[in-house]
């Protein structure tokens, strides 16, 4: 682009921040329609069932996950949404004999781009202290009782909107007998060859206070990985050489959370960016999802009760076990759903991320390159090295990413950003709809498109 077309081109964002944003406005006022009262009484329904688990009846109207699972159907039935049961039959250390596990899955096709997904889950098994039995009682309230309130929650309200991308919503089993629902539904995804921009998973979402009696209920966690898995092997020199540790899609995401909780004060939480794939030694279904190189994240609550996940019922020298529903805090799951339900609107309402590529090397510019926006406003976006955050990106010289009209080129969008040393920043782009709203960034480093990493011998068959 010549230098006078370029400089008439890029804006200022603290120009453009000056002004009151009516894309985070009605994102807020979707999000008020999370109603705590109805997602308590979601969870004593799945506590009705007695266990969840995934070796229990699958047959029975009343008690075990098939009960539940068909229960959710209806649920997701009322909202008006198409349903499907994803299901594959499994064995394992956990599934001692042959046992079809299924997912309940609802579709929100878009309305312009239905093959641009991004996907909430919860996982709906349940279990107590032994993993294996499946007959004791298992309320599994907020684990995972709370994520799969989330799910049906974000169905009811979000159904009633129209959106250009899909929105998926998943209650997933097998989740305690080793991650096989989030599997199930991560191939389903591959299967039907959608666009999965990301997953959000909520395992754990429902309680304020911890073990140890410190309480927050101010604070979602958000679990991301650092360099993407899938593909990290082939990866792992171009990320060596050229950056990328901090810089995966599903980092990306937790940074666009972190700042959407901000930009709309009435979600009333804080999101916690915990950079790590996961809590300590521990896992979750969005791990299936980044397997096959779909971004994914985990919410998960500020302090964690171990008292009451993974217990028999039973009281112990005062003490009381098991996974209740009296010991969770609704107006908190409330405000991580309010977060949740932002989030899909967002993503859903968004183009799905540019994939661009920075070339620099012993030069004292930058060269940022992309595809074709397609009509859509490119935002080029920087921070340096050792900064978390994205920041202000002083090229040429003014502060904030830099804005740049749509062009429609074939040939894509290469725009040089004098006097920026490579060495010294990290780039990145989003880009924005027509009608203002904004993809997370994606990263110009080894593996940072959201799409699966791919071999660039089997790119080209």
């Amino acid at each position: 682009m010549r230098p006078m077309l370029l400089a008439a081109l890029l804006l200022s964002t603290s120009a453009l921040a000056a002004q009151p944003s009516p894309q985070d406005a009605r994102l807020g006022q979707i999000a008020g329609g999370v109603d705590a009262g109805r997602m308590k009484a979601t969870v004593a329904k799945l506590v009705s069932f007695g266990t969840r688990h995934t070796l229990s009846s699958q047959t029975d109207t009343k008690r075990g996950i098939g009960a539940a699972l068909t229960w959710t159907e209806s649920e997701f039935k009322k909202f008006g949404l198409p349903t499907v049961r994803p299901c594959d039959t499994v064995t394992g250390r956990r599934v001692p004999q042959p046992t079809r596990v299924c997912d309940m899955v609802a579709i929100q096709r878009g309305t312009e781009r239905p093959n641009d997904v991004v996907i909430i889950t919860g996982h709906i098994d349940s279990r107590v202290t032994d993993v294996m039995n499946f007959t004791s009682d298992a309320p599994g309230a907020n684990d995972d009782g709370s994520g799969t309130a989330a799910v049906i929650e974000a169905a009811r309200v979000l159904s009633k909107q129209k959106f250009p991308g899909t929105i998926v919503y998943a209650a997933l089993s097998g989740e305690e007998q080793g991650l096989l629902g989030g599997k199930i539904l991560a191939d389903y995804a591959k299967t039907q060859g959608w666009n999965v921009i990301a997953n959000l998973n909520n395992d754990i979402i429902g309680n304020s206070c911890g073990s140890d009696g410190v309480c927050n209920d101010k604070v979602v966690r958000v679990f991301s990985e650092g360099p993407r898995w899938q593909g990290h092997e082939e990866l792992a020199a171009q990320i060596r050489s050229l950056g990328g540790e901090n810089d995966s899609p599903s980092r990306n995401i937790s940074r666009f959370l972190d700042s959407l909780a901000e930009r709309v004060p009435s979600i009333g939480l804080d999101v916690m960016q915990v950079w790590r794939n996961d809590r300590f030694g521990r896992g979750g279904d969005h791990t299936e999802f980044l397997n096959l190189g779909f971004p994914a994240v985990r919410m998960s609550v500020a302090v964690e009760n171990y008292n009451w996940q993974h217990q028999d019922l039973r009281t112990e020298k005062g003490v009381e076990y098991g996974d209740t529903i009296d010991k969770m805090d609704f107006p908190y799951l409330a405000k991580v759903t309010k977060l949740n339900v932002a989030a899909l609107a967002a993503l859903a309402s968004a183009p799905p991320p540019p994939e661009v590529t920075v070339e620099g090397a012993v030069s004292t510019d930058t060269l940022v390159k992309m595809a074709s926006p397609a009509g859509f406003v490119v935002r080029i976006h920087c921070r340096r090295t050792d900064a978390s955050q994205w920041e202000t990106c002083p090229f040429p010289s003014k502060p904030g990413p830099l804005v740049i009209a749509p062009v429609g080129s074939p040939s894509g969008l290469n725009v040089i950003l004098k006097g920026a040393r490579v060495d010294d920043w990290v780039f990145g782009a989003s880009l924005v709809s027509k009608d203002g709203y904004e993809s997370p960034v994606a990263s110009a480093v080894p593996g940072g498109a959201y799409k699966p990493w791919v071999k660039p011998a089997e790119e080209k068959k």
